[in-house]
């Protein structure tokens, strides 16, 4: 099944290049001043002062001119810092690895598909793999540069047809997330003709499809088109549609959803015998969810409600088998008969445990569970009644996932971790032998040097929070290393160990990163998430504080050497951070992020947030959201941090104006001299980004933080210093 994590951890959001409007002699033009407008909401009997309401309008004259100054200024001060040249040198090294990588891969018709990031192409591209032991026998289906030679195109997602000859494949521009589906002849790789589905993926709820079983047609997500709803209803509404190949798509026939909620998403999967269809219908992103059934007769059965606790689901030979968290917040596993679909004939196959569950692959005879454990992940077996059958052996601190079946009891999965890049393993069931194949990347850097420590820090009510702190092997706790520290806490997404790069671009400079585990995620189950949402959304930020404290009593820095990071969801993070503790940071880095929580909900994807967030006319819900809102928690005089805030124009998930009001306010209000800089792209949430664009944003936001953590840029080798000799 398609998961969707929405919003999403945001990659850094990019900008094209921009001429610097800096004067002849290099001299720095200040930033623009933004206008105090009076202007006041009132909420529940509370009245609330929004002096920079105006900036909301992309559109409006005065604040282009506003953004295009803070563009100027932004510039100006960035391109100024040291070391650009070598930073830019060893990023792109970096970001530009020619390993491969390969994801998504999913197998149909005994045709294995993926998507393949080959550096330095700008855009991940659909192939076709006859063997997982031999990439150069890769077989390019659709490459978005061919289409689109800017790099501003991306795929969204694909979808191979039941028997493997179509695939049907989602395609967007400049970040928007907006998708058209074409239809693709894997033998040829050639768009059928007249192929093109308008509107199927979009920022809000997403999208995606699933073929009928002999390959005819597919059923799919659609957003109202043209003059069917009002215009501020076009990002919502989204319903089930039924397309045949060969007529015309205002010919598709409705299926599922005009009963649905506004802030409806969906999730679509075939059974392997093309007799039934799952339909996962999603409230917003808050983590309630309802399975509908489509059954061989062409009806559908609502199989839960939202009550219910049915969160996701999947196809085994003759059975569904479901993930409830009903009364076990960690979740257990039911099975369901096709033959009677009903929740009253569900029998229990995996009690609720210790781990969290994440999800399930069945096999002939297996099941293959992914497991949580608050962070790392495992995969256990067990058959068909649910007895154990042992544990896949997967890295320690690690994470594991993607599974693909790849017939009998055998599969490829993923596994990933902090010092180590992605690599792909078919498991033999009959021999119990694990086989690394040739998908995974390798490393551009040398990372044997580099430990991960894993502890926990007491949170403000006493609550345990994991936390992941790499550096290298005989760093010194001596209270003045420069640290970066971020987390997430949210939405259900859980920060899983994974391979970064420029994790050790910032090692190698002398460095520690640390990575939070917080509340609002999955790590430990329903209640680790719901104790992070709505009215408890406080306490994610002080699980960030507690991590920030440890960090600085076990002397691994010190707030004048501390910078911390997060986007999205993780850009309200920082926002909350940097102004219930400035004193405790010296830069912040907040990327596409949520700072007006009053007004969010005014924004098309700010309605599917309500779930999580909670909105500000139920008077408990703006109360809490309000006391943590950080626009409305800027002081003046406070001595402020430095912050580097990005935002791009064309986000579909988080409107630019939130960047925009949170610099024109601190600007105003900050009282140190510590800069406060916006940089704004012409892309998205950061999805489909080009990687020569992610590159140029990176070296701003490394210099930025080296230049203000006190780090002099030592120029590298290439290598992490090897491990010492025993």
């Amino acid at each position: 099944m398609q998961q969707r994590l929405k919003p999403a951890i945001a990659a850094l959001s990019l900008m094209l290049p921009l001429t610097s409007l800096a004067g002849a002699k290099g001299a720095v033009p200040p930033a623009p001043v933004a206008a105090k407008k009076a202007v006041a909401d009132t909420y529940h009997g509370t009245k609330v002062d929004d002096p920079y309401q105006w900036m909301e309008k992309s559109d409006d004259a005065e604040v282009r001119k506003w953004v295009e100054g803070q563009t100027a200024h932004m510039r100006a001060v960035l391109d100024k810092l040291p070391s650009r040249d070598a930073i830019r040198a060893r990023i792109t090294t970096l970001l530009s690895h020619k390993s491969a990588a390969h994801f998504a891969m999913v197998q149909r018709g005994g045709v294995m598909f993926a998507m393949k990031f080959q550096p330095p192409r700008q855009q991940s591209m659909l192939v076709v793999l006859p063997s997982v032991d031999d990439t150069s026998s890769a077989r390019v289906l659709v490459d978005p540069m061919e289409l689109d030679p800017s790099g501003h195109t991306t795929i969204d997602f694909f979808v191979p047809s039941q028997d493997g000859k179509k695939v049907a494949v989602s395609m967007s521009k400049d970040g928007t997330e907006s998708g058209d589906v074409t239809v693709y002849d894997v033998a040829t790789g050639k768009a059928l003709p007249g192929e093109v589905v308008p509107r199927v993926n979009g920022g809000t709820a997403g999208g995606g499809l699933t073929w009928n079983g002999d390959g005819t047609g597919f059923f799919y997500t659609r957003y109202p088109r043209g003059e069917e709803r009002p215009a501020v209803d076009r990002d919502f509404f989204l319903q089930v549609y039924f397309h045949k190949l060969g007529t015309p798509t205002d010919q598709d026939t409705y299926e599922l959803g005009k009963d649905a909620p506004r802030i409806a998403n969906y999730q679509l999967e075939t059974s392997e015998d093309g007799k039934h269809v799952l339909a996962v219908l999603g409230n917003g992103d808050g983590g309630e969810y309802a399975l509908y059934l489509r059954g061989p007769q062409g009806t559908w059965t609502q199989l839960s409600t939202f009550e219910d606790k049915l969160t996701d689901a999947t196809f085994g030979k003759d059975v569904l088998y479901v993930l409830s968290r009903k009364d076990a917040p960690r979740g257990k596993l039911l099975r369901i008969p096709l033959a009677t679909p009903a929740q009253d004939k569900a029998t229990v196959l995996i009690p609720e445990g210790e781990a969290s569950l994440v999800g399930v692959r069945p096999t002939a005879t297996r099941l293959y569970v992914v497991e949580q454990l608050g962070g790392p992940t495992r995969m256990r077996m067990l058959d068909l009644d649910g007895k154990e059958l042992g544990v896949v052996p997967t890295p320690p601190v690690s994470s594991v996932g993607g599974t693909v079946y790849l017939g009998g009891d055998d599969v490829l999965f993923g596994t990933s971790s902090y010092t180590e890049p992605s690599a792909v393993y078919r498991y033999t069931a009959k021999d119990g032998k694990l086989a690394k194949t040739a998908l995974g990347r390798t490393s551009p850097v040398d990372t044997r040097n580099v430990v991960v420590d894993r502890v926990m820090c007491t949170s403000k009510d006493g609550t345990q929070v994991p936390l992941n702190i790499l550096h290298a092997r005989g760093t010194k706790q001596n209270g003045n290393n420069p640290t970066l520290l971020t987390g997430y806490g949210g939405f259900n997404v859980s920060l899983s160990p994974g391979f970064s790069p420029m994790n050790f671009a910032f090692i190698e400079q002398g460095g520690v990163v640390a990575i939070a585990n917080l509340r609002g995620g999955a790590e430990f189950g329903e209640e680790w998430h719901a104790n992070g949402s709505l009215t408890k959304k406080q306490n994610v930020f002080d699980d960030f504080y507690a991590c920030a404290k440890l960090l600085v009593e076990q002397k691994w820095t010190k707030p004048e050497r501390l910078a911390i990071q997060g986007g999205s969801n993780g850009g309200l993070l920082m926002g909350a951070a940097l102004t219930q503790h400035p004193e405790m940071y010296r830069t912040v880095l907040a990327h596409v992020g949520i700072y007006d929580m009053l007004r969010v909900e005014l924004t098309p994807n700010g309605q599917f947030n309500i779930p999580e967030y909670g909105t500000v006319k139920n008077p408990e819900q703006f109360q809490a959201m309000y006391g943590y809102s950080p626009y409305h928690h800027v002081k003046d005089g406070v001595k402020y941090p430095s912050v580097l805030f990005t935002s791009g124009e064309n986000d579909p998930r988080v409107d630019p104006f939130h960047s925009r009001k949170m610099v024109a306010r601190m600007q105003a209000a900050t009282g140190s001299k510590r800069p406060v800089l916006l940089r704004t792209n012409n892309m998205g949430h950061g999805m489909g980004t080009p990687l020569g664009e992610k590159i140029e944003e990176l070296v701003d936001v490394y210099s930025f933080v080296f230049n203000e953590l006190g780090m002099k840029y030592k120029p590298v080798d290439g290598k992490l210093p090897a491990p010492a000799a025993k």
